[in-house]
């Protein structure tokens, strides 16, 4: 059993996720089985979520982090889903101590839905303590590559870097009746996927250059966590899941990142 808990980017969608019981719901649940029996629990999380996009670089320091209902016009049982977790003082000190005065304290937000709709699914249980880290709209993919480097440190110590976003995320171009992904989103996820494979770190922080950039990333507000996760990973290897393209424009696909102990 190694001690450097691993890297976890996931796609999250639609927040009716929390609620669905289904083959990405189920890929979610695998990676957290995985993760404790492979590693154990983890200390705390460390969770960049794209729903906390803000100007500036943020970290939570709250004991009890209000969980935020970030979505309008969903049933009522999406808005009675608790994910009741306990923020983690040790973990935001730490953060302080890495990115020093690149992060200020903010509890201002909370345990937003790209963070809970997900964990709901990997440590049901809502053990785990939380601490958001913001994603800095401020900067660019390298930066916030550069950010995420700067907390690779975490992972020694116990604590599991998780990121939630999309590889793709288009709402303006949804397809409500379309099963899978366009073209241009499969393309772009695969492209993606395949540098990410193959440790091409330079494909992704250049994503912006690819063909369906555009398309496929057209506000960076949910590709940049994965930058923040990339940044985290030095020779890892990679383990893929919940590769599924749906809605037309959005892809699931998550990317646990870990050490040759445990590929």
């Amino acid at each position: 059993m190694s001690t450097r808990m691993p890297v976890v980017f996931s796609g999250h969608g639609s927040p009716m996720i929390a609620i669905e019981n289904n083959e990405i719901t189920e890929g979610m649940a695998s990676v957290g089985r995985y993760i404790t029996e492979h590693y154990g629990k983890p200390k705390a999380i460390l969770s960049i979520s794209a729903h906390w996009y803000t100007d500036g670089t943020y970290v939570q320091s709250a004991p009890i982090p209000r969980q935020v209902y970030d979505m309008y016009g969903f049933p009522a049982e999406l808005y009675a889903v608790k994910y009741p977790v306990h923020g983690d003082e040790e973990l935001t000190a730490k953060v302080q101590n890495l990115l020093g005065d690149q992060v200020s304290v903010n509890d201002s937000w909370g345990i937003d839905h790209g963070t809970w709709t997900v964990l709901v699914h990997m440590f049901p249980k809502a053990d785990i303590p939380v601490v958001q880290l913001s994603v800095n709209g401020r900067l660019s993919a390298a930066q916030s590559y550069a950010i995420g480097k700067k907390l690779t440190a975490l992972r020694d110590k116990g604590y599991l870097i998780f990121g939630s976003g999309n590889v793709v995320h288009n709402l303006m171009r949804v397809e409500w009746d379309n099963d899978g992904g366009t073209p241009m989103t499969l393309r772009f996820n695969k492209e993606i996927t395949d540098a990410v494979l193959s440790a091409k770190k330079d494909i992704v922080i250049h994503y912006d250059q690819l063909q369906d950039a555009s398309y496929a990333v057209p506000t960076p507000d949910h590709f940049l966590p994965l930058l923040y996760c990339l940044g985290a990973t030095e020779g890892d290897q990679v383990k893929v899941f919940n590769n599924i393209c749906n809605l037309g424009s959005m892809a699931m696909t998550g990317y646990l990142f870990e050490t040759n102990a445990n590929a």
